[in-house]
């Protein structure tokens, strides 16, 4: 048996006994850090960290302040905060407390929260905030079973009219009834935590469905402690390392990363506030970090729009860097795959080293000039913007899984990643593509079932553990997977062929550097078609210099000139697609597309149905006159 087998193979039963071996093996490292806001406008954030055992401190006090409100095993906890150092407490805390969570992304609305508490019967919610605590209150007569909320932030724990007696407490008076609690019996913790299994529910997360209502993904206490194990085993994170992790939690890429920070030791840093990434990341100085791609793509589209801002000349240098960057990153990747050697020829070498002085140096500073590896995931990062961050020094490992794999199913190897892929399978992952180029996953990451839905869990889980992923992918000779689209986007146009709109939509995120977001449509028609979303800051900057400046959003998109320059990029779009998969019309949208509005999932992940249905007006005005088949 392998090295890897055999860290696999002997994995603790739960994560609370994962959680209870790092803290013995390492008390005093320091385990998360995190910012306390400055007062508004009187200098930056600061910075405070916990050590592990400071940590299961707060973990255990929490726990025991769980047991005492009188949760049982498995019974469900929800979960409704952005990513903070809280979250992670207290997620650790209902687990050590033998309970599951139900993770809840803030941002959901009244109704759907109220849904999601109410399927999931959770008897306890720990809510961010005043916000959270009064869709809870505005729901409470549809949540019988939901008997306290636990809120993060001390100030916004206030009990109002009509509120039953102790419904509200802070997250202090929780951990205050805790430590009462073991001051009475020191073993209470320990105890539920011994009586765990392996095939308990730890955690209960809600798929946010493009259609109808979101189905809970059950993943028990073995899913997490393998994927604590296998992560590691890839070699991907170590014990030297810092993570910046400001994923959403409620997401299961997010929380997967926080087992495998378990396993591997080292440290994380959280803050969940996008607009801070680029602030914090010269503080933060990550070794590693995961996102999603749109901000890779907003990375990107930030970095030409303040090269085109600094005039012609350095705009013509940044594309010729660029280039540079792609060719240097598919020559290397292609020898490596080769001969094992990420070599380059002298002469691009040597223009390698001049666009790096020029360009690529100052974006790695822009990471935090530490960073080792970014990881990609949720959605399809476009080919063309990861050679460029490969080819500036800025490793992007794209990976792969779903939440009912509990998030990582596969995921490039280091050194030897290749760009538009997203590597190979997870020790212990298997996978097979079934004749009609569906991806089927075995794994002991594979969920439970859905919640309280055996006929749909039915449709995906196969009765020998295969699930069905609903992704079209290929494999290459030595393992490597390539995903080509969901079996449910692909599109057939009236004319018989198919296309993979995802493809087409990454190539023009590519072209494009003002893209925001971009559906393309042709299901049944005889064209492909396309809504296309601008980027508001790169927009406005390309306005200032087109006598558009003081325009709005809306009144640039709105102008001919814009068009114009947008039909540019479509051209040279379609100048590398097949003649059936060019796009002969497009729509500017008015506004870009938005959680709020539905059109985006959390994780930022385009909801089609939800994009077509809001513009349906615009297709069918670019469809008007067309002869249909």
């Amino acid at each position: 048996m392998s090295d890897t087998q055999t860290l696999i193979e002997n994995r603790p039963p739960t994560v609370a006994v994962l959680f209870q071996e790092r803290v013995a093996a390492t008390p005093d490292a320091e385990a998360y850090r995190y910012p306390v806001p400055a007062p508004s406008g009187q200098g930056p954030d600061d910075w405070k960290s916990l050590s592990w055992g400071q940590a299961a401190e707060r973990v255990y006090a929490i726990a025991a302040g769980l047991i005492a409100l009188g949760v049982e095993p498995e019974q469900r906890v929800a979960l409704s905060s952005s990513t903070r150092v809280e979250w992670i407490l207290s997620d650790l805390g209902v687990m050590c407390a033998g309970a599951a969570t139900t993770t809840v992304y803030p941002s959901t609305n009244a109704e759907e929260s109220a849904f999601i508490l109410a399927d999931s019967e959770s008897r306890v919610l720990i809510a961010e905030d005043a916000a959270q605590l009064a869709k809870a209150r505005e729901r409470r007569a549809d949540l019988p079973a939901l008997h306290h909320v636990v809120v993060l932030d001390a100030a916004a724990a206030v009990a109002e009219e009509g509120d039953p007696e102790g419904w509200v407490l802070s997250l202090a008076d929780l951990e205050a009834r805790g430590a009462e609690l073991l001051a009475k019996r020191p073993e209470a913790v320990d105890e539920r935590i011994s009586a765990i299994t392996a095939d308990q529910l730890a955690t209960l997360i809600y798929t946010s469905g493009t259609t109808g209502r979101p189905k809970g993904v059950r993943l028990p206490h073995d899913n997490w402690s393998y994927m604590a194990k296998a992560i590691v085993a890839t070699g991907m994170v170590g014990p030297d390392d810092v993570q910046y992790l400001w994923l959403p939690l409620a997401h299961v890429f997010g929380k997967v990363l926080t087992s495998g920070q378990i396993e591997a030791g080292h440290v994380t840093a959280l803050d969940g506030r996008v607009e801070k990434i680029i602030e914090n990341l010269p503080v933060i100085q990550p070794t590693y970090m995961a996102a999603v791609p749109r901000i890779f793509e907003k990375v990107y589209n930030g970095v030409a729009a303040k090269a085109r801002a600094g005039g012609g000349a350095k705009y013509k240098i940044f594309q010729w860097a660029a280039e540079v960057a792609r060719e240097y990153a598919r020559t290397s990747q292609d020898n490596f795959r080769r001969t094992g050697t990420a070599s380059v020829p002298m002469g691009l070498r040597a223009k390698h080293k001049v666009a790096d002085a020029l360009v690529y140096s100052k974006l790695r500073d822009a990471f935090g000039g530490k960073l080792r590896a970014a990881i990609s995931g949720s959605a399809a990062l476009a080919p063309e913007i990861g050679y460029f961050f490969a080819g500036a020094g800025v490793h992007i490992l794209e990976g792969y899984g779903l939440t009912e794999s509990s998030a990582a199913s596969f995921v490039n190897p280091g050194e030897a990643y290749r760009t538009g892929t997203v590597g190979k399978p997870l020790p212990g992952t298997e996978v097979r593509i079934a004749d009609d180029g569906e991806i089927l996953l075995r794994s002991p990451g594979i969920m439970e079932g859905y919640h309280q839905l055996p006929e749909k869990t039915a449709e995906v889980l196969e009765a020998d553990g295969w699930l069905h992923t609903g992704d079209i992918g290929e494999l290459s000779p030595d393992g490597y997977l390539r995903i080509t689209d969901r079996k449910k986007d692909l599109i057939k146009t009236s004319g018989g062929k198919y296309v993979s709109p995802a493809e087409i939509e990454g190539q023009f995120k590519a072209v494009c550097p003002f893209v925001s977001n971009i559906l393309v449509h042709g299901a049944d028609r005889n064209f492909c078609s396309a809504l296309i979303a601008l980027d508001e800051p790169a927009l406005l900057g390309w306005a200032e210099d087109n006598g558009l400046a003081g325009k709005t959003y809306g009144e640039v998109v709105a102008d001919p000139r814009t068009r114009e320059m947008v039909q540019g990029y479509v051209d040279t779009l379609n100048g590398n697609l097949q003649r059936w998969q060019t796009v002969k019309k497009f729509a500017l949208l008015p506004r870009d597309l938005d959680v709020e509005h539905g059109e985006l999932t959390p994780s930022l992940k385009l909801k089609r149905p939800a994009v077509e249905r809001e513009f349906k007006h615009l297709i069918e005005e670019m469809y008007q006159g067309s002869r249909e088949a």
